[in-house]
């Protein structure tokens, strides 16, 4: 992973050979001062934006596939001929040139104004409810815009904070690398600016699907057309004396990770309890903030039952290497104002605990509407659920899994995001069968684990490269079909795998 400090590379404004740009390669380069990259398709030569609107990844970095370039980091993909954020994380386009040619040489030209809005379909909503400020929300309004759509719109969450970037609350900003108004998805006059109606801090508390009516907290009832589900999911709570203690916390929130960052201030000795994603990430920001810290989780191994046996005792070794101490094999019994006791009897001095132990889909809302429930709400191909015209995405969606037929509910970031982008266009006449491939990305000090598919079992995982070198790709193999590939620091290969599997735009 890269990202450019200053420009380096050819200066396009100047020409540069088309006969040197190979078919399929790209190159970075720059335009007086500012970052490009050239990508060649046949004898079309793009010129666009070489740095990704995301977090900067080089988009050098990323592989071309058709017209389009995909991220090396986070997997957006944009256009090659207008710089559209075709698919999340990514929202804002790439700057884009055109490019002149004169026999062999290539040069760039004016910049390529951005595209207007597309044309919708003529029988839309006449208004569309948003129910869920995070990630599947926050994309599917931006996409309704994007598409054209000029009705009215509403956003609606129980958090009083604008949507944001959820991830970050155990990775960078936890661990004191990134400043609070880092987190903000969209910048603060997006809404206004887009039309939006955001209402945080106020939760739907009904919606009648025959009234097409959903009410609010304060006692407001809003009509809508069109309707997306998109209510998350909340931390499964441990029911064991003391887990309601002051110096006890939980980490969904921004309120729950402003939390942990006051509490570091004092604390000196922390417990994890529980070696998820989040417990992890959570237990390598504590330690980057100088605290001691002992992990707690009944598994043998860390991630093992996700990611298999190599992987588990690479990540524990890879957290006991920064100092984390882990206590596996059992679970917590009580937690006392110093110190959390085990089952064992065992008792850990503790001024500061952090629970992570999974979540649970927000089902309220669904259940109270009688739409149809299996472990989630379910949704057809189009994402929508057993009701006409009401939509879900994110982590309450149980969705027929396009690479193996089955229904899954997965609770990653990008999916959320690649949902609510496809419910939108759904929900203006489109009917886009959702697809997408699932991705995910878990951070660990200076190691980047990216996940693509989805394996609930396998029968065995092929490695190749090192684990221990960090610098391989597992396979996890379920008869004789990749299910899901782990790659650490092949971030090609893990872009490769996903357009393999069926994924994309």
């Amino acid at each position: 992973m890269s990202k450019p400090k200053q420009v380096r590379g050819p200066n396009f404004t100047q020409g540069y050979s088309f006969a040197k740009l190979r078919d399929g390669e790209t190159l970075l380069g720059h335009a007086d001062g500012e970052h490009v990259m050239l990508a060649r398709r046949g004898d079309e030569v793009f010129a666009v934006g070489a740095v990704c609107t995301h977090y900067g990844a080089l988009l050098t970095d990323g592989i071309l596939v058709g017209d389009t370039v995909r991220c090396p980091w986070h997997h957006a993909c944009f256009s090659l001929r207008t710089g559209e954020a075709l698919a999340a994380p990514a929202f804002k386009p790439l700057p884009c040139w055109q490019v002149e040619r004169d026999g062999d040489t290539i040069r760039l030209a004016a910049p390529q104004a951005v595209s207007a809005p597309r044309t919708t379909l003529a029988q839309v909503p006449e208004s569309i409810i948003v129910i869920g400020t995070g990630a599947a929300g926050t994309a599917a309004v931006d996409m309704l815009r994007r598409e054209g759509y000029r009705g009215a719109i509403t956003m609606i969450g129980a958090e009083a904070n604008p949507p944001l970037d959820r991830p970050n609350l155990s990775k960078d900003y936890l661990a004191g690398g990134m400043p609070e108004d880092w987190l903000w998805l969209m910048p603060d006059a997006y809404y206004s600016d887009n039309d939006i109606q955001l209402i945080t801090g106020i939760a739907a508390t009904a919606l009648d699907p025959a009234q097409r009516k959903v009410t609010l907290a304060d006692g407001r009832s809003l009509n809508y057309g069109a309707l997306l589900l998109a209510t998350g999911a909340d931390p499964v709570h441990l029911p064991i004396p003391g887990a309601d203690l002051p110096h006890v916390h939980y980490l969904r929130s921004l309120p729950d990770s402003h939390g942990i960052v006051t509490a570091t201030k004092h604390a000196k000795r922390a417990v994890v309890i529980g070696a998820s994603f989040i417990g992890l990430e959570a237990a390598a920001s504590l330690r980057a903030r100088g605290l001691e810290v002992h992990v707690v989780a009944p598994d043998q191994r860390p991630l093992e039952r996700i990611l298999g046996p190599e992987i588990g005792d690479f990540i524990r070794v890879l957290h006991e290497q920064h100092g984390v101490v882990f206590h596996l094999g059992t679970k917590p019994q009580a937690i006392a104002a110093d110190a959390v006791t085990l089952e064992s009897g065992e008792r850990i001095a503790a001024d500061l605990v952090v629970i992570g132990v999974g979540v649970r889909p927000a089902l309220q809302l669904a259940e109270q509407a009688g739409l149809a429930i299996d472990k989630g709400v379910t949704v057809d191909k189009y994402l929508e659920t057993s009701c006409p015209g009401i939509y879900a995405a994110g982590d309450i969606a149980r969705y027929p899994d396009a690479n193996n037929g089955k229904r899954v509910r997965i609770e990653h970031w990008n999916v959320a995001q690649w949902q609510g982008q496809t419910a939108a266009r759904n929900m203006l006449g489109h009917r886009e069968v959702y697809k997408s491939v699932p991705f995910f990305w878990s951070v660990h000090y200076d190691v980047t684990l990216n996940y693509v598919g989805h394996a609930e079992h396998w029968d065995r995982i092929d490695i190749d490269g090192s684990i221990q070198d960090h610098d391989c790709t597992l396979r996890y193999m379920a008869d004789g079909k990749a299910m899901a590939v782990l790659t650490i620091f092949r971030d090609k290969e893990s872009l490769r795998v996903a357009v393999e599997m069926g994924g994309g735009v």
